[in-house]
């Protein structure tokens, strides 16, 4: 049966769409045949281009003049959500930079489907701000009112965990306890369910679930952690002005973290800057730092911070490269060292984890299978940390960006038929 609804994932680092149909992949091509589009936009300042997900990040790299936003969703349940950011001269809503994404997400997969979306099941963090639950609900409800403004009539919300536990459910053949662990790029979710053939036609799956969580940590976390050990300190951080005091760290920072970068760059941090290049006492560092801000580089950083990330998965060491601050500029990295500076996210994913499985009230020896996704799940001290807590599970790694979105497709069609 070829559902009517789709299951739209918007993550902070990349997007998919799911369509249920029989005999076929779910998820649609939403750019060059790929089924990620990477959560980016890129305005151009020499005209009214705007490019979305790998040419946004392109054009970025590549030079062009303009202004590159990543991560957008890490404002939902933040107060920059009401706020706004200058793009070609004028200031525009937060609101509008995530409606124009959405817009284009649901665009590029009505062009794949050859056919319109207005039901559509939406994925969430169980948790889009922790211990907070009216701004958890005030974040819900901004991600619905910006669907609906694009044409989602009918709008329904699936946690993410669970989500991606009905994409590993229509792949086996018994029934088993999974713990689900995602670990997307702005937050990790975890659920413990029972799965099965049997199971999987229910339209009410609450009985199954028997706990879920999540906190507040993912890849760019990782990523922020990584640069302020490694690659702000290259640029000033933990050096002192002439006063003997430590030089401000706020725009390092904003420069660590994706959706912040652009503060970087405000008139605001322009006086701050100054302020530190007139009384650093190593002005060969902040140097680097003035120059980084200059070419407006903060994004270039942050990819090849990200790809050190990345490499450090399967290696036991790299070099982030930072030559085009400054040639042959850059800094090694170890695994350990990586672990060190992520070790206390990991701590907190570990410890939230173990209380899910108290809550649960089932012994670790019950659980059959560890089912891993997210791009940061790979990390692998996480999953050593989290596979320890249930030693006798065997563990899968699923499609790490794409089941959400294929689990929430089949969550669609059960919703809406």
């Amino acid at each position: 049966m070829i559902s009517s609804a789709c299951g739209v994932d918007f993550g902070t680092s990349n997007s998919t769409v799911g369509w249920s149909r029989p005999d076929q992949r779910a998820l649609l091509a939403l750019e060059d045949g790929k089924t990620t589009l990477p959560s980016a936009i890129f305005f151009h300042d020499e005209d009214a281009e705007v490019s979305y997900g790998r040419a946004a990040i392109s054009d970025y790299l590549a030079g062009y003049d303009g202004r590159l936003m990543r991560s957008m969703k890490s404002l939902l349940g933040s107060s920059l959500i009401d706020g706004s950011t200058e793009v070609q001269g004028r200031s525009i809503p937060f609101r509008v930079l995530l409606t124009r994404f959405i817009a284009e997400l649901k665009r590029r997969a009505e062009t794949a489907a050859g056919r319109g979306f207005t039901r559509a099941v939406l994925g969430r963090p169980v948790f889009f701000v922790d211990d907070n639950p009216a701004a958890d609900q005030t974040a819900q409800d901004t991600l619905g009112e910006i669907a609906r403004s694009v044409g989602f009539t009918d709008i329904e919300f699936q946690f993410e965990p669970l989500a991606a536990a009905f994409d590993y459910e229509s792949q086996i053949d018994r029934e088993e306890l999974v713990l689900v662990i995602d670990i997307g790029g702005g937050t990790s979710d975890f659920s413990l369910i029972r799965l099965g053939p049997g199971r999987a036609a229910k339209a009410d799956r609450r009985e199954d679930i028997l706990a879920y969580g999540g906190v507040h940590i993912g890849g760019v976390d990782f990523d922020k952690q990584l640069s302020l050990a490694h690659v702000m300190p290259m640029l000033g951080l933990g050096s002192q002005l002439r006063s003997g005091k430590d030089v401000p760290s706020t725009q390092y920072g904003n420069l660590a973290c994706w959706h912040t970068i652009n503060q970087a760059y405000s008139r605001k941090a322009a006086e701050h800057f100054a302020y530190i290049r007139a009384e650093a006492g190593d002005r060969e560092k902040i140097d680097l730092l003035l120059n980084l801000v200059k070419q407006r580089a903060g994004h270039w950083v942050a990819v090849q911070v990200e790809e050190a990330k990345i490499a450090l998965s399967d290696a036991p060491a790299t070099r982030i490269d930072l030559s085009r601050i400054a040639p042959e500029l850059g800094v090694d990295v170890t695994r350990a060292s990586f672990d060190a500076c992520v070790g206390r996210l990991i701590e907190k994913v570990e410890t939230t984890v173990g209380a899910l499985l108290r809550d649960a009230g089932v012994s670790t020896s019950d659980v059959d299978t560890v089912f891993f996704t997210g791009g940061s799940s790979r990390v692998p001290r996480l999953r050593e940390s989290v596979s320890a807590l249930v030693p006798e599970a065997r563990s899968v790694e699923g499609d790490l960006f794409g089941s959400i979105g294929a689990g929430l497709a089949l969550d669609a069609r059960r919703k809406f038929g």
